[in-house]
């Protein structure tokens, strides 16, 4: 079964369970070599979105779902696969019972701009909700972001 690795607000259970009701959680893991950053700033009217780039140095918490194929036009149509917003990647995931081929969207855009707080915020509650470090909790609420008003 395809595994989806979901670095954003699809952490949070909750909301995968209405947007892929037959995807159930299947555990969390680290994108070794990748770091969470924004983009596309341009194209959505609250602030850049949540994507992953290489990075040697870095890793990203993700949460992985056993996603039927069923549920996976539902997941694309979410992130906006067919306006061409974000594209799909395989990448390894690094879990406690070894690596893990998924998939993650990466946005198509170029990386830069700051997200909304409220974007943000909803993605370092869903980190939160999924049982990520406090560390990494912390620092996606402590990094830049703006307010709605800027």
């Amino acid at each position: 079964m395809p595994v989806y690795a979901a670095f954003a607000s699809n952490m949070d259970p909750k909301q995968m369970a209405e947007r892929a009701p037959h995807s159930p959680m299947r555990g969390a893991g680290w994108l070794v070599g990748w770091r969470l950053t924004f983009g596309g700033e341009d194209v959505h009217w609250e602030g850049a979105l949540a994507t992953v780039v290489e990075d040697r140095d870095s890793q990203v918490f993700v949460v992985l779902y056993d996603v039927p194929e069923w549920d996976e036009a539902s997941l694309d149509q979410w992130t906006g696969i067919e306006l061409g917003m974000y594209k799909r990647v395989r990448l390894r995931v690094a879990t406690l019972d070894g690596d893990v081929l998924a998939w993650v969207y990466v946005l198509d855009s170029y990386e830069g701009g700051l997200p909304s707080a409220r974007y943000l915020g909803i993605i370092a509650d869903s980190a939160e909700k999924a049982g990520a470090p406090d560390d990494y909790v912390k620092d996606l609420r402590t990094r830049p972001c703006k307010s709605l008003g800027d």
